[in-house]
C-alpha cells in the first residue's frame, strides 16, 4: 500500500507538469520560478540541517568498532575497523563514503535447511548501491554541459569515458543502464522481500519513485522523445545568470524532467537522502577510538564550582570536633 501512495504521488507530480506545460502553458512557472523555488528549498534545508546537527552536542566518544582496539604494543589491533588516529579515521571515512564499506559488510539473515538461520553479506544490495550513487554521480557531472559555455574539458571527457561503449546515435551512456537498473532492484527488494517490504514507508518508496521518474524522463528525452538541445542549454544559461528566458523548441517532457527534479531538490533536506551529507557528521564513523590513550572530557559539562574537603573541613570544623569526628587539621 505505501508504495502504490508513492507512486501516485509521484504519478501526481507528472500529471501536474503534463497539464501545466502542455495545456495551461505555464512554461516560465515550470521552467523558471519552481526551479528556482526547488534550489532554494534545496540550499536552505541542506544549510540549516548541516549546521543543526554540527551543533549537537557529542558528549561521548562512540564509533563503533569491528576489531581489536589499540591497547598494548604486541597486540595487532585493527587500523581501519577500530581507527584509533586522524589519519585512521580519514581511511576509514573515505571507504564509507567512497565504497560504502559498512553496506558491503552489512549481514543478511536466512532460513537454511534444518531449519537453521544463516548469515552471510548483502552484496547485491551494496553492488546496487554502489552502481546507483557513481551514476547518479557522473550524470550530474554530465549534466552541467548545459550550464557553462564554453564546457570544461574535464565535463567532457566523463562523457566520452561514460559513452565509450558506443551503440548507435546518440551515444549510449553506461550510466544510463546502470541507474535505471540498480533503482529497479533497490524498488523490487522492498517489494519482494517480506522483511523490507514491512519496514519501508511511504517516504522509502517516494525517494525512490522520484529519482525513478527523473532518471526515466531523462533516458525518454535522450532516446526517444528528443528535444532541442540548444534551447535547452539556452534556458539553463539564463538561469545559471539570473537572466531566465524560455525559449522555443522545448518539448513538454522536459519540463515534466525539470520539475521532477525541482521538487526532489524541495524535498531532499527532509528526506532520507540527506544521509548524503549526515554520513560525515556521524560520531559513529568520524571520530577515533582513543580512550585507553586519551581522556577526553566532555566540552559541553557546565563549569562547577568545587568544594574541596579542605574547605568542607574548614567550614564545619567546629561541629565536627564537637561530634567527635576524625579531622586532619586541628
Amino acid at each position: 500500500m505505501n508504495a502504490v501512495i508513492a507512486f501516485f504521488v509521484v504519478l501526481a507530480l507528472v500529471v501536474v507538469a503534463w497539464l501545466g506545460v502542455g495545456t495551461a502553458d505555464l512554461r516560465f512557472l515550470f521552467g523558471v520560478i519552481l526551479p528556482y523555488a526547488g534550489l532554494g528549498l534545496f540550499v536552505v534545508g541542506i544549510v540549516y540541517r548541516i549546521l543543526h546537527w554540527a551543533a549537537s552536542p557529542v558528549p561521548f566518544r562512540i564509533p563503533t568498532s569491528c576489531g581489536q582496539q589499540k591497547s598494548l604494543p604486541w597486540i595487532k589491533s585493527a587500523k581501519l575497523d577500530n581507527p584509533h588516529s586522524f589519519l585512521g579515521t580519514v581511511g576509514r571515512m573515505a571507504l564509507e563514503v567512497l565504497c560504502f564499506r559498512s553496506l558491503m559488510r552489512n549481514t543478511s539473515s536466512e532460513l537454511r535447511e534444518g531449519p537453521k538461520i544463516g548469515y552471510g553479506p548483502n552484496l547485491w544490495l551494496w553492488v546496487a548501491g554502489l552502481a546507483f550513487h557513481w551514476s547518479f554521480l557522473v550524470i550530474l557531472i554530465r549534466h552541467f554541459r548545459y550550464f557553462t559555455e564554453p564546457v570544461p574539458a574535464v565535463i567532457a571527457i566523463v562523457g566520452e569515458l561514460d559513452g565509450f561503449f558506443q551503440v548507435g546515435l546518440p551515444i549510449l551512456y553506461l550510466t544510463d543502464i546502470f541507474v535505471v537498473g540498480a533503482l529497479t532492484y533497490l524498488f523490487l527488494r522492498r517489494v519482494f522481500i517480506p522483511q523490507m517490504r514491512t519496514i519501508s514507508l511511504v517516504a522509502d518508496y517516494l525517494a525512490l519513485f522520484l529519482l525513478l521518474g527523473i532518471t526515466t524522463t531523462g533516458v525518454l528525452l535522450r532516446y526517444f522523445t528528443k528535444t532541442d538541445i540548444v534551447a535547452v542549454k539556452e534556458l539553463a544559461m539564463g538561469l545559471m545568470s539570473f537572466n531566465p528566458v524560455i525559449p522555443d523548441g522545448i518539448g513538454v517532457m522536459f519540463f515534466i524532467h525539470l520539475f521532477l527534479v525541482s521538487c526532489l531538490l524541495a524535498y531532499f533536506p527532509i528526506s532520507k537522502l540527506m544521509h548524503m551529507g549526515g554520513v560525515f557528521l556521524s560520531p559513529t564513523r568520524n571520530l577515533a577510538n582513543n580512550n585507553r590513550v586519551r581522556r577526553h572530557i566532555n566540552p559541553w559539562n557546565p563549569k562547577v564550582k568545587l568544594h574541596t574537603y579542605e574547605e568542607y573541613e574548614d567550614e564545619f570544623r567546629d561541629v565536627m570536633k564537637e561530634a567527635g569526628l576524625p579531622l586532619e587539621k586541628e
